[in-house]
């Protein structure tokens, strides 16, 4: 977006006036993030997307209000929002203290412990990235996870060109057996993709995240996401303070990686391979090819 289009979303919301500077920030894994500043000194953060679909922005401001109300987890104030812009209160770069993960451990737990749901799903659909996430209401928890968390991500065209046929058949097996590997286990409120390049800090060093895909789901989907990220939480202890507050039934370790299939074929359905995405979904799915 150039920064004129930026000042009519921001004019759009009541937010034009006094504006000293536009600054476009580095990171932003799909979306561009700008710092405006104001005279007097207020700043506030603006995301866009070029192109993005409609309903984006306020499917994620959803979500993070969702998240905060509970009381149990740090987000940033949602200052406005439109079809091109969510506007936000300004964090700072994450702190990897390990105090700071410690506190977020019992934060997730919280959140985790406190929020359960009869249903797995959402009241609408959100995106990771650009893509839909479907988030239609599922009595059932593999029902939920096989049909919109993994088989709907055969469609894409990304997932469509990468994936053999015999790969394909491999994670169809994995639905197939999934009730077999992952036990029966309440829907809770999650963040939905809980990576640490979706964690900012406050002032205080309270982990905050931002970017979420939220539905009640397994609370392990969380998990698997911190566990198999490439730069797993930093302290050693986060796992075990989690564990001790919200206990996951026995073998959770085990479960992470095919948990973790979700992301991937996500990853995949907006990058292909170009992160390795479908080469690592391919060593989780070894026990599911034909021999």
């Amino acid at each position: 977006m150039r920064q004129g289009d930026l000042r009519g979303e921001l004019r759009l919301l009541g937010r034009d006036g006094g504006i000293t500077s536009i600054q476009r920030l580095p990171g932003g894994y799909v979306a561009e993030v700008w710092l405006v500043r104001y005279v007097g000194g207020t700043r506030v953060v603006g995301k866009t997307l070029p192109g993005a679909p409609v309903g984006l922005f306020r499917a994620e401001a959803e979500g993070l209000a969702a998240l905060r109300s509970t009381g149990h987890v740090s987000t940033p104030k949602v200052l406005g929002v439109t079809d091109r812009l969510l506007l936000l209160e300004p964090l700072k770069p994450r702190d990897d203290w390990e105090s700071s993960w410690e506190a977020f451990a019992r934060d997730l737990a919280a959140l985790h412990r406190g929020t359960t749901h009869e249903m797995f799903g959402w009241d609408r659909d959100g995106y990771l990235g650009r893509v839909v996430q479907q988030n239609r209401w599922t009595a059932d928890g593999h029902e939920f996870f096989v049909k919109h968390r993994v088989l709907r991500y055969l469609e894409e065209p990304l997932v469509q060109q990468e994936l053999t046929h015999a790969d394909r058949r491999a994670l169809e097996r994995l639905c197939d057996h999934l009730p077999e590997i992952i036990p029966v286990m309440p829907a809770v409120l999650t963040h939905g993709d809980l990576w640490p390049g979706n964690m900012l800090s406050r002032g205080d060093g309270r982990l905050t995240v931002i970017d979420p895909a939220v539905s009640y789901t397994w609370a392990e989907v969380d998990l698997s996401m911190l566990w198999c990220c490439r730069r797993p939480p930093p302290s050693g202890r986060f796992f075990d303070i989690y564990q001790d507050l919200n206990p996951s039934p026995p073998g959770w370790r085990e479960r992470m990686p095919l948990l973790h299939v979700r992301e991937l074929l996500s990853s995949m359905s907006l990058l292909g391979n170009s992160d390795g995405s479908a080469d690592r979904l391919r060593g989780i799915l070894a026990p599911f090819y034909p021999v």
